[in-house]
């Protein structure tokens, strides 16, 4: 067997047992916050956060319990740096959801000159970050525990801009419904500077898919639909208030990163090619709205 193919192999086989057998996880910490339940366990050489929440277990972060392994190791928090190939130089950063941290503390590493704001609901999940996933702030990294929609309306009437906003909160089910709306994703943009950029992780198989992709088509245009075809359900999207880059530029780009990015298991080069500006869902739907989220019913 080649090695790329066994290394797919053998993760697939990991992640098969972690989602279907967590009675063979250790469990190292468990505990009910304010806003759910939070389990920490280890198994295969992984340490993961996972939510309990009301239609069953979902994991938020794993994390390589080798201290030395920096790499990442879910395909959605590889997809999410595709975003850098709008802006590779990004000096001001807002983190919409924390988890374990690890995506914070990548973007720390590759730019230690950066600001980062990130916004986490629960105190609760900043503690296990702590205690659990090698997470530490900085004088240039700050957690905010705050709700992120106060908190955003809150940095636009203060006239905050950030150059790489990277919108990753869930609670358990899904992305919450206040954080999906058409007016929410208005005041988002209001704190993009001129050539700043937003990366939201969503999924491809909800039932929400069209709704959300009107609702981001509406205020920011034509984005970047990013999937990669059977590696994972999630979908990123990737918006600018700037015109989009065309394959070739985004391929540079690529080129440009992909050293750096290597470290962190992320092949960016492969990336652009999956970049896609056609709308693959029904455009009739409405958009959501503060009035019009039925995000229970849809699920």
């Amino acid at each position: 067997m080649k090695p790329k193919l066994f290394l797919k192999t053998t993760m697939l086989a990991i992640f098969a047992s972690i989602l279907s057998s967590n009675a063979q996880s250790k469990v190292i910490h468990h505990e009910r916050s304010l806003y759910r339940d939070l389990t920490v366990t280890e198994q295969h050489g992984l340490r993961c956060l996972q939510f309990n929440a009301v239609r069953g277990d979902h994991i938020q972060t794993c994390q390589y319990l080798d201290a030395d392994d920096p790499r990442l190791v879910f395909h959605y928090t590889r997809m999410s740096l595709a975003g850098l190939l709008l802006d590779p130089q990004p000096r001001r950063i807002l983190i919409v959801g924390l988890g374990g941290g690890s995506l914070p503390t990548v973007l720390h590493q590759l730019y230690p000159k950066a600001s980062i704001d990130i916004v986490e609901l629960d105190p609760a999940v900043v503690k296990v970050a702590h205690d659990y996933f090698h997470f530490t702030e900085s004088d240039k990294m700050t957690v905010h525990v705050a709700d992120a929609r106060v908190f955003i309306k809150r940095a636009g009437l203060a006239g905050n801009h950030y150059d790489f906003i990277l919108l990753d909160a869930f609670n358990g089910d899904y992305i919450p419904e206040h954080l999906m709306t058409k007016e929410f994703l208005e005041e988002t943009r209001q704190l993009m500077s001129p050539d700043g950029i937003v990366v939201a992780n969503t999924f491809s198989t909800s039932k929400l898919y069209a709704y959300e992709s009107v609702t981001y088509r509406q205020v920011f245009g034509t984005f970047y639909n990013f999937k990669i075809p059977s590696q994972s359900g999630n979908r990123i999207i990737i918006a600018s208030k700037q015109p989009l880059l065309d394959q070739k530029a985004l391929k540079a780009r690529a080129e440009t990163l992909e050293k750096p990015l290597a470290t962190y298991g992320v092949s960016i080069k492969r990336f652009p090619h999956y970049l896609s500006t056609k709308a693959d869902w029904k455009t009739d739907v409405p958009p959501l709205t503060d009035q019009y989220s039925p995000a229970n019913l849809l699920r």
